[in-house]
């Protein structure tokens, strides 16, 4: 710095579709589908016309990930990102939605452990017969 004035940042980072595919595990087409379907605002272009997704793309792209990946309908992720499009007004409905999402995914986990210790239980008895056909045995007298 010569001049006493600091240098300019770099502008925010940005991110090629092929990139943010790469970072996502999402198909070019999901992420084209993904702002056609309004889950993500049309994001920036360069001169070319080419998709050019910043840091909080990114940020929003990996929480709807998280939504999808714990059941969140695709319908509830619309609506949820149309309430955050409308800002802060919508803090509370998007808290409910989320509570109502948190609390179905609690009761899926619950059935999930339900069934993986019946699965367990299966699992163990059919150890039992093979081990007692291997060794000749009945099982306790």
């Amino acid at each position: 710095m010569t001049s006493g004035h600091p240098l300019p940042r770099d502008p925010e980072p940005s991110l090629t579709i092929a990139q943010v595919a790469e970072r996502t595990g999402l198909s070019h087409d999901t992420l084209r589908y993904y702002e056609k379907a309004g889950l993500i605002e049309r994001v920036g272009r360069t001169t070319g016309n080419q998709r050019r997704y910043d840091t909080a793309d990114l940020a929003w792209l990996e929480f709807l990930l998280r939504l999808r990946e714990t059941g969140m309908s695709i319908a509830d992720m619309q609506c949820f990102a149309r309430l955050r499009a409308e800002g802060d007004t919508t803090v509370a409905d998007r808290l409910a939605m989320l509570r109502e999402h948190r609390a179905d995914l609690a009761g899926r986990i619950r059935a999930l452990r339900r069934n993986a210790a019946a699965l367990d239980d299966k699992i163990d008895h059919y150890e039992r017969l093979l081990h007692e056909r291997q060794t000749g045995t009945d099982g306790p007298a």
